[in-house]
C-alpha cells in the first residue's frame, strides 16, 4: 500500500514551498542527487530546512540548507546525512574563501581579544600559528602586561599545544617528568607538531637548557636514566614569556636594558622574534581604558575556535609556498641594514632572523590561502620585525 501511495505522490507537481526547498539545494548537490531528492520530496519522505552557520564575530552568519528525513527508512536517513555532510564541506570552503579576504584584518582580534593593544605581538603570534615550520617568539618584559593571556589564547587556538611554567613547578617539566620508574613526556614533546607555550622562561632550571636548545633547533629531546636512553620528538614552535632581572625594566638605555636581560646571547639568538613588552604610558593607557569601556568581547567562543583550527589546518595543507626571487634582495638588504645598526638593539642579529623572516612571509601567504608570497607579505613582516626591535 505504501508503494502505491509513493507512486501516486510522485505523479504530482511540487508545491511552491517544495519548489523553494529544492531550489535552496542548487549549487550544493549534484544533478543526480537533485533528481533523487525531488522524488523524495514528492513522497514527503524528506523536507529541506535552513539553518544558520555561525562563526561568531569572525564572519557574518550564512544560511545553509539542511535535509531532514521524515521516513523510517535507514536508506533515506543515510542519504540525508551524506548530503548534509557534503553541504557543510562546500559551505566551509566558501566560508574559508570569505575569511581569507579579511584574515589579516582579523588576526589581532584572534589572539587574546580581551587584551587591548600589542597588535604587532598578536600579528606575529598569528603568523606563528599559520606556519607548519617552527617560529620561536619571546615576549620579554614587565609583569602585568597580558603576556600570559596571549600565550593562553594561542594554545587554545592551536590544535596541538602545551602550556606550563619554565620552572616546571606546575608539575610538568620541559623535557620529561619522572614519576617513580616512569618517564613521561614534558611540555616540549607534548606539543610535538604544534605550539609549546612557556610562561616565565627566565625561571627555567639550568638542566633544562640543553633540552630546550635541542627542541628549538633539532626537534627532539632526550633523557638518560638508569642505563636507558629516551628520545621524544619535539617538532615545535615556542612562544615564551620572560621577566627581566629585577622583575621590571628600570633602565632607559640599550646598555642598561641589556644588563637586565635574563638570558645570554646563546638563548636569545635562538628566538626568531623578541618583543620588549612594556606597560602602557599614560596616552596609551587612556586609549586602552576607552577601548575597554566600549569592548564587550572577552574571548573566542567554541565555534570561533573550531573554525580557526579548521582554517589553520587548511592553510597548513598548502604543499609549499613559493618565495619569488625578486624579493630575495629586498630581504637581504633589510636584514643587512638591521645588522649594520645592531648596537641599537637589545638582541644579536643572527642568520636565524633571515630564516624566521622567510618563514613568516610564507605564513602570511598561507593566512590568505595563497601558495606564493606577494609584496604585502614582505611589507607586513618587515613592519613586525622592525617593531620587535624597538624598546621605547
Amino acid at each position: 500500500m505504501a508503494n502505491i501511495i509513493d507512486v501516486v505522490r510522485r505523479l504530482r507537481k511540487l508545491s511552491p514551498d517544495e519548489d523553494e526547498m529544492l531550489d535552496s539545494l542548487k549549487g550544493h548537490v549534484s544533478k543526480k542527487q537533485q533528481r533523487l531528492l525531488k522524488g523524495l520530496i514528492k513522497e514527503r519522505k524528506i523536507i529541506v530546512e535552513e539553518e544558520p552557520l555561525s562563526v561568531g564575530g569572525l564572519l557574518n552568519d550564512v544560511l545553509i540548507p539542511k535535509v531532514v528525513s521524515k521516513s523510517r527508512s535507514p536508506d533515506v536517513a543515510e542519504l540525508a546525512s551524506e548530503i548534509n555532510d557534503s553541504i557543510r564541506i562546500k559551505t566551509e570552503s566558501f566560508m574559508f574563501e570569505k575569511f581569507s579576504a579579511v584574515v589579516h584584518d582579523k588576526c589581532a582580534s584572534m589572539i587574546a581579544p580581551n587584551i587591548v593593544g600589542f597588535d604587532n605581538v598578536k600579528s606575529s603570534v598569528a603568523l606563528q600559528l599559520f606556519t607548519p615550520e617552527h617560529i620561536h617568539i619571546l615576549l620579554l618584559g614587565d609583569p602585568g602586561t597580558g603576556k600570559t593571556q596571549i600565550l593562553s589564547a594561542a594554545t587554545d587556538i592551536s590544535k596541538v599545544s602545551s602550556m606550563g611554567l619554565g620552572s616546571g613547578t606546575s608539575g610538568v617539566g620541559l623535557a620529561v617528568t619522572v614519576k617513580g620508574k616512569e618517564v613521561i613526556k614534558g611540555l616540549l614533546p607534548m606539543a610535538d607538531k604544534g605550539l609549546c607555550a612557556i610562561d616565565e622562561l627566565n625561571l627555567m632550571k639550568e638542566e633544562s637548557r640543553a633540552s630546550l636548545y635541542n627542541a628549538m633547533e633539532k626537534g627532539f629531546v632526550s633523557y638518560d636514566k638508569g642505563g636507558h636512553s629516551y628520545k621524544f620528538d619535539a617538532r615545535i614552535s615556542i612562544l615564551a614569556t620572560a621577566n627581566p632581572k629585577g622583575d621590571k625594566f628600570t633602565a632607559t638605555t640599550v646598555d642598561g636594558l641589556k644588563k637586565q636581560l635574563p638570558f645570554d646571547a646563546a638563548l636569545l639568538s635562538r628566538f626568531h622574534l623578541t618583543f620588549l613588552v612594556r606597560k602602557h604610558d599614560i596616552t596609551e593607557f587612556k586609549k586602552v581604558t576607552r577601548a575597554l569601556l566600549q569592548k564587550k568581547k572577552q574571548g573566542l567562543n567554541p565555534r570561533e575556535v573550531e573554525f580557526l583550527r579548521s582554517y589553520i589546518e587548511r592553510a597548513h595543507a598548502i604543499p609549499d609556498v613559493r618565495l619569488p626571487s625578486r624579493f630575495e634582495q629586498e630581504i637581504v638588504d633589510f636584514i643587512a641594514d638591521i645588522k649594520e645598526n645592531e648596537d641599537r638593539y637589545l638582541v644579536e642579529i643572527s642568520p636565524r632572523m633571515v630564516v624566521g623572516f622567510t618563514r613568516m612571509v610564507k605564513a602570511s601567504a598561507r593566512m590568505e590561502l595563497r601558495s606564493e608570497v606577494i609584496e604585502k607579505d614582505v611589507k607586513l613582516v618587515k613592519h613586525i620585525v622592525s617593531s620587535s626591535l624597538k624598546f621605547r
